[in-house]
């Protein structure tokens, strides 16, 4: 009733005062015009989201095999650097989150500083995590203080950027379609990620470690000592390339810093005052608070968990129970380009059947090559069909959690109209959750493989290391993915709650405009 009644007073303003009409008119239309992002700014957009999928990327499917058969480290120490790096980097993001939300507006905006000034030492701190120390005795703290600065600093970057989509314009549908731009960009990023590690290291792959076993079978077989004719690729060789491909992607990564600054327009807050910033555990109430985030943030806890756990063990799954060692890196190449290819359909599919429906059909399109993989004989061809067809998957996987947040945020506002300025607390909480969980998973499965009787740098492993990788990139992917579909089950924003949600905030804005413009007359009058 309060609110027809508001409209109706609305209206009677108008009529009255015909010309102020019209400047509403004319402020709406000017107002919508600001909101619209050209091609141009939607790309330099995009482009800040690669380097945080290429160096994570890079990060996910190469640092454990790294660490094991480069570094050469013990798979319990690599373990507490997985888990502590990524345990850290959780900390850092609602603290980043919270620092940002207190920063002065400056003429470049608020989230822009925070990308700029952070990129060259994160490039520093990344290039040293795949640099080999001369020492042995501090290479433990040497990896932990570069990884945990390394991801301290991305966090910088990412926290503001992520941010950064509430601000470069206040409708939904140029959201959504900047979003869309980004998300194509962030997977030709784990594209170009994968391409760059992936291939320049695997030309310098150094020739595995033979087992007590192995050289019994081949003693038996004959074949021992044939290795000794081959081109000799020693590890310094393999190190030399693992820092050649570092340095290429930390070109990439202040290439695409610079874009994004000077592409990208930040817009200001609406005229609200926004809100005190409050304390870190004031600020979960907050946005654990509202039940359709804490649902989105179970929901992707699990779903991504499932990624997590294949993105980190897939490349020791293809070296060591597929017996691909020299082909791992072009079949998770084909599984980003078929990511990157998949994108635009999804972007499609999420607005013709809506956002929630999307997420049940791709996360469990992914579900019977997760399966298949493991259950069917090692062949490389099949491999590549069921990594291509999985990869359309992982495509909706990186899509659908960044395109559903925004709604989460908006509904919120809608909510609760006077607290306001807390996007950053959203963003950084959901990425919060998400990492701790999996530094968790990382270092419980880079345990589970010591446990499991791991041999660094080994040609073959034993049949326990199998086991486990199977259970690692199957059957617990699948297990985490059917439980966050089950609490999906229960999230409540479905495509007409979000569009009227958009009305709301649409009206509130012409609102405040309207107010403002009221202000300015009367100022004038006066």
């Amino acid at each position: 009733m309060a609110k027809g009644e508001g409209g109706e007073q609305y209206s009677n303003t108008s009529l009255l005062n015909k010309p102020v009409s019209l400047d509403g008119i004319k402020l709406a239309r000017k107002h919508d015009n600001q909101n619209k992002l050209s091609i141009c700014n939607k790309l330099c957009y995009a482009v800040g989201g690669a380097p945080y999928q290429i160096t994570g990327c890079a990060l996910g499917f190469f640092l454990q095999i790294y660490l094991l058969d480069v570094a050469q480290l013990d798979p319990f120490y690599a373990s507490i650097i997985l888990f502590v790096g990524r345990a850290w980097d959780a900390v850092t993001d609602p603290t980043v989150g919270f620092l940002v939300s207190r920063s002065p507006w400056t003429r470049f905006g608020r989230m822009l500083p925070w990308i700029l000034l952070s990129t060259p030492l994160a490039v520093l701190s990344y290039f040293l995590i795949w640099y080999v120390p001369p020492f042995e005795d501090g290479k433990v703290i040497w990896y932990l203080l570069f990884y945990c600065m390394f991801q301290t600093l991305q966090t910088c970057f990412h926290v503001p950027y992520s941010a950064l989509t509430m601000f470069i314009s206040s409708e939904q549908k140029e959201r959504d379609s900047a979003t869309a731009y980004r998300m194509t960009v962030e997977v030709l990023g784990t594209v170009v990620g994968t391409a760059i590690q992936g291939q320049i290291v695997g030309m310098a792959n150094a020739p595995c470690v033979p087992g007590p076993g192995d050289i019994v079978a081949g003693l038996s077989n004959g074949t021992v000592g044939l290795n000794e004719t081959e081109p000799v690729i020693s590890l310094e060789h393999t190190k030399t390339a693992y820092m050649i491909s570092s340095g290429v992607i930390c070109i990439i990564y202040v290439l695409c810093a610079i874009v994004l600054f000077f592409g990208v327009r930040e817009k200001k807050e609406s005229c609200r005052p926004r809100s005190e910033p409050m304390a870190f555990f004031e600020g979960i109430k907050l946005v654990m608070g509202h039940g359709p985030y804490a649902k989105l943030v179970m929901v992707f806890l699990f779903t991504s968990l499932a990624f997590m756990l294949l993105e980190g063990n897939f490349a020791l799954f293809c070296s060591y129970t597929l017996g691909f060692r020299n082909d791992f890196q072009n079949i998770l190449l084909v599984i980003m380009l078929s990511a990157t290819l998949a994108i635009p359909f999804w972007q499609w599919f999420l607005t013709r059947f809506g956002k929630k429906t999307a997420v049940y059909t791709g996360t469990l399109s992914v579900v019977p090559f997760m399966i298949l993989v493991v259950c069917l004989k090692s062949n490389l061809i099949v491999t590549y069909i069921v990594s291509f067809a999985a990869g359309v998957g992982v495509a909706a996987a990186f899509l659908l959690p960044w395109s559903m947040l925004p709604d989460v945020v908006d509904d919120f506002q809608v909510q609760n109209p006077d607290s306001t300025g807390h996007e950053a607390l959203f963003y950084s909480f959901y990425v919060f959750f998400t990492k701790f969980a999996s530094g968790v998973s990382l270092g419980i499965s880079t345990l589970s493989l010591d446990f499991a009787g791991y041999i660094s740098r080994g040609c073959t492993q034993p049949q326990a290391v199998d086991l486990t990788l199977k259970l690692l990139v199957s059957a617990a992917p699948v297990g985490l993915i059917i439980i966050g579909l089950v609490i999906l089950y229960s999230y409540p924003i479905d495509e007409e709650r979000r569009q009227g949600n958009r009305k709301l905030l649409q009206e509130q804005r012409e609102n405040e405009a309207d107010s403002e413009t009221d202000s300015t007359e009367l100022a004038i009058m006066i």
